[in-house]
């Protein structure tokens, strides 16, 4: 057998040598994924092992996803998450749900150390790592996105819900109705009296939470008002609760809100709201109960007028993820995917809230 015959030789039986080592290590890997003694990864885990990787790119197929218990990659640990007052509803209703079938997935609502809760101080809060995600009443800006990025990972906006905004007055005020247009003229300060849109010859007091604070007052001002600032008589409140309390004192007083938060109480009302005087549409659900059967029955939520975009002020609502490959993320999309389930969105529909799927 000559040189060239050997070396030939030799070159086969390491080529087999190393498909016979790849094989292995392949076979290896999958029988740890099946069967092994690989440790989910939890908070605990991934303190102690910072090198711990987590899969979030395998999502669940939603469509197919009937209940809580369907969804995977929901991780262990406490997880601080805040946000959108107008959340409130559906962390009341969806949370204690989410917690009896995933109880190693405890969510703690944070409000911000000063300040008013709200979308934005959320989103900022989220910025600054003291929540693990948070939730939004209006989508992210450029601004929120471009301070993500120059700290080292993105935000991502999960749409879970549909919501409309209920514009909330005096039970006493006799009034047919409102567009958008003279909804605008009241918050710039151009309509200063009811008797100007069709009411009593009264003065309006219009009530608002502060624009740095919540995602509701950016989405009235940038889709409603177009961006033009709030006239100088509107007075600023704190938080939905306080707004419908001084509405519900002063009968020249309006104020706007989710829906949800308006169209249950017994202290003020809802009142119709249309493009054209022609087309207004009540955020109640008919047939609207009395005031008088009010608290033993309350009034529910337009949500099929909502649905079809018949009533004309309809949003939508967010869960934001940060995107940085920790467990942040990974709990900020169970979160979001728990929502999208049909026991998720059925809850969501039970709070007040349109089903997004």
């Amino acid at each position: 057998m000559n040189i060239k015959q050997k070396n030939n030789k030799v070159n086969l039986l390491l080529l087999v040598i190393g498909a016979i080592g790849i094989m292995g290590a392949i076979s290896w890997g999958i029988l740890q994924v099946l069967g092994g003694n690989i440790k989910p990864v939890t908070s605990e885990t991934k303190q102690n092992n910072p090198s711990v990787s987590i899969n979030l790119n395998n999502p669940p197929n939603l469509h197919s996803a009937q209940s809580f218990a369907d969804i995977a990659n929901v991780p262990n640990g406490l997880f601080s998450n805040g946000g959108s007052t107008t959340w409130a509803v559906i962390r009341a209703t969806v949370n204690p749900t989410i917690a009896k079938a995933w109880p190693q997935f405890q969510i703690r609502y944070t409000d911000p150390p000063t300040g008013s809760p709200g979308s934005s101080q959320g989103i900022k809060m989220l910025l600054q790592d003291q929540l693990s995600f948070a939730e939004s009443s209006r989508s992210l800006t450029i601004e929120e996105y471009q301070n993500a990025v120059e700290r080292g990972f993105k935000l991502k906006q999960i749409p879970v819900a549909i919501d409309g905004l209920a514009i909330a007055v005096n039970p006493d005020l006799n009034l047919k109705g409102i567009t958008l247009n003279q909804l605008k003229k009241i918050y710039i300060g151009e309509i200063t009296n009811w008797r100007q849109v069709g009411g009593p010859n009264l003065p309006i007091t219009a009530y608002s939470r502060s624009p740095e604070m919540g995602g509701t007052i950016d989405f009235f001002q940038e889709n409603i008002l177009q961006d033009q600032p709030l006239g100088d008589d509107v007075q600023f409140v704190r938080d939905t609760t306080e707004g419908l309390r001084n509405v519900a004192r002063n009968r020249g007083g309006i104020y706007y809100a989710s829906a949800s938060a308006v169209v249950p109480q017994c202290t003020v009302k809802a009142i119709p709201l249309g493009r054209t005087l022609t087309s207004l549409v009540s955020a109640y659900k008919e047939p609207i109960t009395p005031r008088s059967q009010c608290p033993t029955q309350r009034n529910r939520v337009n949500q099929q007028d909502f649905k079809t975009g018949k009533y004309p002020i309809t949003r939508r609502l967010f869960v934001i993820v940060k995107e940085n490959g920790q467990l942040d993320e990974q709990a900020g999309n169970a979160y979001a995917n728990l929502l999208l389930t049909n026991e998720g969105q059925d809850l969501i529909q039970q709070a007040g809230f349109v089903k997004i799927r």
